[in-house]
């Protein structure tokens, strides 16, 4: 059992102000396998005061010595690999397979790859008579999720630090010891006092009060679009500027020419990934009702290559569910999807056999779904798909674009053009065609209510930067 007793606060572990604690259950099996303090308002007051003071001299650090720093809390998560991935396996359930790749890799790869970027960014540029300078926007309060955590921690930390903004992190507390391992890493590094910091609990709490802090010049979110809209009511107080990733209920398109065997299990597989936990999961499959028939029988056979079970068993790819909150939540969606009407091809509410202890749910298919379904509207958040037939393309695009979401998407075709045109017309940030291959460099964010802003890459980076104009 790994007890964490302190938060991490102008570069020193420190006793919270209060004196409750969180337990962090292992979703496998549903034993605790951690504590950590249930952080207050005036556990952020203290961290954001830290961050405030330490801006100045980290802003006008030099880039070079930024880029370093950042390169060393790669290379020190890279070497705490295997050990974190397990406790993200516990935590989230993503199979031990994937984990190490996925969970750990991707973020190794977010603090070596800002730390090149920075070295070769234009930060000044002439216009005419003016001089226009890209500053770093100030502190930043950074609010995460627990599908993703370490990941959608350095997609956050990594771009404000090589701006040259200070930090105050709030990881979630569902999945908050991975986040732990990163503030160990930092430490070790030697950033300066106040550069980062971290205070754990609950987003009531802690997460409310980054977001209203007056002196948190920026806030960016992952989590619920619900959630989201509370840190912008909140944020928008003192008019700091908002960062959003949130909810999403994203379409994959299969065209009438399209390759079934390829383009079928390619979507199980995006659907079920982490479980379904994974906000840019494709869990619309919008098919052509001529084609409904073949479609359902290879999504079948698709799905019964994810057998769930403990995430530490070689061979599985489909862990749990987070907590007992999202399995039973999860279950009653497929529920309600069976009492609206729609056909269940495989899977259903019950318990996975076999498999009483641990947030399991069997993986689901459902067909002959209507755009007015509650599972064809609401994000899931479980390895639930919702086949939907259409008659013409025209309509494939209106159903994909009948959303409040706008995140991600995929379109399946034998002509790749004719496949860009139909994704030009959806409505969402990003758009893999026939399976395209996952891209960290690429910009990540959503259309509607999927969010404000992007992560990754040059258009992340610049999220954490004011552009000022000198005229001379």
């Amino acid at each position: 059992m790994e007890v964490r007793d302190k938060i991490y606060v102008g570069g020193a572990w420190v006793s919270s102000a209060g004196n409750g604690t969180l337990e962090v259950i292992d979703s496998n099996n549903e034993e605790v396998i951690g504590t950590i303090p249930e952080g207050t308002a005036a556990d952020v007051d203290k961290a954001v005061e830290a961050a405030a003071e330490a801006f100045g001299e980290w802003s006008t650090t030099s880039v070079d010595e930024r880029a370093k720093m950042l390169s060393r809390i790669s290379e020190g998560l890279a070497a705490r690999t295997d050990e974190i991935a397990q406790t993200i396996s516990k935590e989230v359930g993503m199979p031990m397979t994937l984990s190490g790749a996925i969970q750990v890799g991707l973020a190794v790869g977010a603090f070596a790859e800002i730390a090149q970027q920075i070295t070769e960014f234009t930060w000044d540029e002439e216009v005419g008579n003016s001089l226009i300078v890209r500053e770093p926007v100030g502190v930043v309060g950074a609010i995460t999720p627990w599908n993703y955590p370490l990941y959608q921690i350095a997609l956050k930390v990594a771009p404000a630090l090589a701006a040259g903004c200070t930090v105050v992190l709030k990881p979630s507390e569902v999945a908050p010891l991975n986040a732990f391992a990163l503030a160990d890493v930092i430490d070790e590094v030697g950033l300066p006092p106040g550069v980062f910091n971290m205070v754990t609990g609950v987003g009531p709490v802690v997460g409310e009060a980054i977001a209203a802090h007056p002196k948190v010049d920026m806030v960016s979110f992952t989590g619920s679009t619900r959630a989201g809209k509370r840190v912008m009511e909140l944020a928008a107080e003192s008019v700091k500027k908002v960062a959003l990733e949130l909810g999403g209920k994203s379409a994959n398109v299969i065209l009438e020419d399209a390759d079934l065997d390829a383009a079928v299990p390619s979507g199980i597989f995006a659907c079920y990934l982490n479980s379904g936990q994974t906000c840019s999961a494709l869990t619309r499959m919008i098919v052509p009702r001529s084609r409904l028939a073949e479609v359902e029988e290879k999504a079948a056979a698709a799905a019964a290559g994810f057998p769930p079970g403990n995430a530490f068993e070689p061979g599985v790819m489909l862990g749990p569910l987070v907590s007992a909150t999202q399995r039973d939540r999860v279950r009653g969606y497929i529920q309600k999807g069976i009492d609206e009407g729609a056909k269940l091809v495989v899977g259903g509410p019950e318990v996975p056999e076999g498999l009483e202890k641990g947030y399991f749910v069997q993986p689901t298919v459902f067909s002959e779904v209507t755009t007015d379904m509650t599972i064809a509207q609401e994000e899931i958040f479980g390895p639930v798909l919702s086949i939907i037939p259409y008659d013409t393309e025209e309509e494939a695009i209106e159903i994909a674009n009948d959303s409040v979401y706008g995140l991600a998407g995929g379109v399946w075709s034998a002509d790749t053009a004719h496949a860009e045109q139909v994704a030009r017309k959806m409505r969402t940030g990003q758009v893999d065609i026939n399976g395209g291959a996952f891209n960290p460099g690429a910009p990540f964010g959503g259309y509607k209510q999927s969010g404000i802003g992007r992560e990754r890459g040059a258009f992340g980076f610049e999220e954490y930067l004011e552009v000022k104009s000198l005229q001379r």
